[in-house]
């Protein structure tokens, strides 16, 4: 793994300064999710609880307790079973928690029921996400209630309930080096997908063709799976912003915009390409494209700290609303068409989103009423499109079922933008290069 045991060790010692003693936070992983009857979609484990801990297994709940004798962090997880590791491989069992994952105690989470509320006794504050997991949250209650009924036994339950995604949320959003670096391989095998769809992309090809090239690009480089459901739309289906169908012919003349990104040690990229089935762009195509590429440009220019989380968006929609003026698909004064959202039409979606462990990630954009103000080690998506599907009203036939947009995955850093994404070829001419080249 690129992200080593210590910081894994460095977050929970984090999350430990900011709890005080009285405090316990309880953390479950992910359930295994069925996908039809007695099949099981391949397992990945909940965000929050892999930050935190580097467990990759079902079956467990993370525990926290600042001061605790015994040890502040337990681990609930699966005991070691010969009979189940046969079927479904190995476990690291109580032992393995400890020796290979950090835990300072773990318990079979078949205990769990008995254990966790003497955890909980004479504890002031509970950190817990609710509502993400409503049959663990009934579990919480059922125990808290549970200690409420000893009262007079001297016991004190739990008397306040915290949010802890908000505490683990704020911390995700600032990545480390150790963060960076897996983000940047991630990058490294999407940036190689998308380069062998676009020498591999010729008229007559299936959308999911195309599809396959990048899932065997991104298998072959030591991703685990990809970060979201790949979107490979050809002509009329790039202005479905989340087309996922990929089931089409790809016909001479299309456009074919490719929005996907590998996951790497739970690490999401996320790039979008737009490119000439046939290898070459026609000149409307062009036209448009040079739009959208100059909008991108923009953007990323205002990724800076310092700057307000909408300026890379206020940036792009200016510059979309002047080339679609250019074009002649918008009239009027730029100032008043932005302000009356002429564009939206063509340009209806943000011009990005945080980038982490999910793909769309945690952290929150404002803070009160205030756009929050970009700092380093925030990674953040820029990726701003047009999208003229036919019967535009308005707009003439040579742009209709045009779809197109860029995305890269930037990093701030201390004094500007880092594109993790950067080696992939964007302009025209290079991209006509990659896909001429013998």
């Amino acid at each position: 793994m690129i992200v080593k045991p210590n910081e894994f060790q460095r977050r929970r010692r984090q999350l430990l300064n900011m709890m005080e003693e009285g405090d316990i936070a309880i953390l479950p992983t992910a359930n295994v999710c069925m996908r039809n009857r007695d099949v099981e979609y391949r397992y990945r484990p909940d965000s929050d609880f892999f930050y935190l801990t580097g467990f990759a297994e079902p079956e467990a709940v993370a525990v926290f307790i600042p001061g605790r004798k015994h040890g502040e962090y337990v681990l609930f997880c699966r005991e070691r079973d010969p009979r189940m590791e046969t079927w479904n491989g190995p476990r690291a069992g109580q032992e393995g928690a400890c020796t290979i994952y950090g835990a300072d105690d773990s318990f079979p989470i078949d205990d769990i029921d008995e254990i966790l509320p003497g955890l909980m006794e004479n504890t002031l504050r509970v950190f817990h996400s609710m509502g993400y997991n409503p049959e663990f949250d009934t579990r919480v209650i059922h125990w808290v209630n549970a200690l409420r009924d000893k009262a007079r036994s001297g016991v004190h339950a739990p008397g306040e309930f915290v949010a802890l995604n908000s505490v683990l949320h704020e911390m995700r959003l600032f990545k480390s080096a150790a963060e960076a670096r897996t983000m940047r391989q991630a990058a490294k095998i999407s940036v190689a997908a998308h380069q062998r769809a676009m020498r591999t992309s010729r008229p007559g090809m299936m959308e999911y063709e195309l599809e396959a090239e990048l899932l065997y690009e991104f298998t072959r480089r030591g991703s685990e799976a990809p970060a979201y459901s790949s979107i490979v739309g050809a002509g009329a289906n790039g202005c479905i912003l989340h087309y996922v169908d990929n089931r089409a012919e790809m016909q001479d003349g299309d456009l074919v915009l490719i929005d996907a990104g590998c996951e790497f040690e739970c690490y999401a990229s996320d790039i979008t390409r737009t490119f000439p089935v046939n290898g070459r762009f026609s000149a409307p195509q062009r036209a448009l494209y040079e739009v959208v590429l100059a909008a991108q440009e923009a953007a990323i220019e205002q990724v800076q700290p310092g700057n307000h989380w909408n300026q890379p968006h206020e940036a792009a929609v200016r510059t979309i609303t002047e080339g679609l003026v250019e074009l002649g698909i918008l009239k009027g004064r730029v100032p008043t068409l932005i302000k009356n959202e002429a564009y939206k039409p063509y340009y209806m979606h943000r011009t990005g989103h945080w980038l982490g462990m999910d793909v769309h990630d945690v952290g929150d954009y404002k803070l009160g009423d205030e756009w929050r103000l970009l700092e380093k080690g925030m990674v953040m998506t820029v990726e701003p499109g047009l999208y003229i599907p036919a019967g535009s009203k308005g707009v003439a036939k040579k742009w209709w079922d045009t779809g197109i947009r860029i995305e890269d995955d930037v990093l701030v850093t201390k004094d500007g933008y880092d594109v993790l994404t950067g080696a992939l070829e964007k302009t025209p001419d290079d991209i006509e290069r990659l896909m001429n080249a013998e």
